[in-house]
């Protein structure tokens, strides 16, 4: 894991001064996004496995997924990782890329899992709380795990805020000595 982000983060760099150059991180995002779901295509990765794995026909693969999404510096730049022995890295690539994004535009990712479904005023008021105490515009990715009971865990990074009543009783259970 560690050696493909190694190999990824030039990749990203390079691609992500293209798009902020260009004003094209939604473009450069999109057709990322859209490559890497070959990657979740298990007939693809036995193909790209294979010995007789021709890295052209991969690139070609990939484009036809990606459609009018690849432009042809995207086109390009997958032909570079073909041709560079690359393809396997694309999802470290994306992720570098989409970090590298998040940082320039100063948003951060913020994952709540509540017990129940969360109201839109309550995304609103999580995401302006959330915000304040980052200092950053906030992404919210919202799930819901009954088993939370009641409540909700918002994380952050390497931030965990776990208000949820699970977690309460489990502190209870580990105090509470008959």
């Amino acid at each position: 894991m560690a050696e493909n982000t190694i190999v990824a983060r030039p990749y990203a760099k390079a691609i992500f001064e293209l798009a902020r150059e260009g004003g094209a991180f939604e473009e450069w995002g999109n057709m990322l996004a859209l490559a890497c779901t070959t990657l979740e295509d298990d007939a693809f990765l036995n193909y790209m496995h294979s010995p007789d794995a021709e890295q052209e026909h991969l690139v070609d693969i990939i484009l036809s997924v990606c459609g009018e999404h690849a432009g042809q510096l995207q086109q390009n730049f997958l032909r570079l990782l073909a041709e560079n022995r690359r393809i396997g890295s694309l999802q470290s690539i994306a992720e570098e890329y989409e970090s590298l994004r998040d940082e320039y535009e100063n948003v951060a990712d913020v994952k709540v899992i509540s017990a129940v479904p969360l109201s839109e005023e309550q995304k609103q008021e999580i995401g302006a709380a959330m915000k304040s105490r980052l200092g950053k515009n906030v992404r919210l990715n919202c799930d819901v795990d009954a088993a939370l009971i009641g409540g909700a865990i918002i994380r952050s990074g390497d931030m965990v805020i776990d208000g949820s009543l699970r977690d309460r009783l489990d502190q209870l259970a580990g105090v509470v000595t008959y």
